[in-house]
């Protein structure tokens, strides 16, 4: 549901969790970044940084500088003046990310887990499955179908979260249980309504179908995107997602160890809730991609 009012909690002294809702909703997310924009706009004494996710924003500040009950006020405050969902203008960028789906090296993650620990179903003819779709060729059509809005960032350094914005490719997954052990980096996969990109090799529960060969964190600055700040992407991003062959995963990933990967992003642009939603008026939401 979204709340009539915005709740605000003590995160500990130093943090005020804000919540606009208790669902997975893009307006709610809307909200959260647009909270977000005006807070880095009126430069409240005392307020560290904001860090949003898909209902909430939580918003991190010095208790030397501001009290509790006084950054509530100044939350409130802004939150009043945001108008109506739909007067929310955010700045986006849009980054064409290569993806190789039905890869071998997820297959081969997924068949690990199968023979180890649980032997489940394959996960893109899982994912297929339960969504009605006709195969794991649908499937990957459908996820590469729309661009995707990246709600907030967490689990791992530059992990995205992110949620379609064509309403005609959600797709849903249940979470593994019990999670796997391992996960390959730059593997693309779904847990609930969310898609996420894994940034490292590591544990996780998603269903995994994809990979991207080029990198969504570097402590290194290899790459211009990364010079000031070690994730590429930045909730209000699009990611688009671009499907590649095997041998072109393997193309790609030479050029990303030379330097001479150049990334595919549309600098910042005005994304206008208002607009959105008119697009959104406009398709028939009921029908898939």
């Amino acid at each position: 549901m979204i709340y009539p009012e915005a709740k605000f909690s003590p995160g500990g002294d130093r943090y005020i969790l804000v919540e606009f809702g208790n669902e997975m909703n893009l307006e709610l997310n809307f909200l959260g970044q647009g909270l977000g924009a005006v807070i880095k706009q009126s430069a409240i004494k005392g307020v560290i940084e904001t860090a949003p996710a898909f209902a909430s924003i939580l918003v991190h500040y010095d208790p030397d500088l501001i009290g509790y009950h006084d950054l509530v006020r100044e939350l409130s405050t802004l939150i009043n003046g945001l108008g109506s969902i739909e007067d929310i203008e955010l700045p986006s960028r849009l980054f064409y990310l290569p993806c190789c789906y039905l890869d071998p090296w997820t297959r081969e993650c997924v068949e690990d887990y199968q023979e180890k620990i649980h032997d489940k179903q394959s996960d893109p003819e899982l994912v297929a499955e339960l969504n009605g779709l006709s195969g794991v060729d649908e499937l990957v059509r459908v996820h590469s179908g729309t661009e995707y809005w990246v709600a907030s960032l967490g689990f791992w350094p530059g992990l995205p979260f992110m949620m379609p914005l064509d309403p005609r490719c959600r797709l849903t997954a249940p979470k593994y249980n019990p999670p796997r052990t391992w996960t390959p980096k730059g593997a693309v996969g779904m847990g609930g309504a969310s898609t996420a990109i894994y940034p490292v090799s590591t544990p996780g529960g998603y269903q995994i179908f994809g990979r991207t060969p080029v990198p969504i964190w570097d402590t290194q600055a290899s790459f211009p995107e990364f010079e000031q700040n070690i994730c590429l992407f930045k909730p209000g991003d699009r990611v688009k997602f671009v499907p590649i062959s095997e041998q072109e995963f393997i193309d790609t990933e030479k050029r990303v160890a030379d330097k001479s990967y150049v990334y595919n992003v549309v600098d910042y642009q005005k994304f206008s809730v208002s607009q959105y939603k008119n697009w959104l008026n406009s398709i028939d939401t009921d029908k898939r991609f």
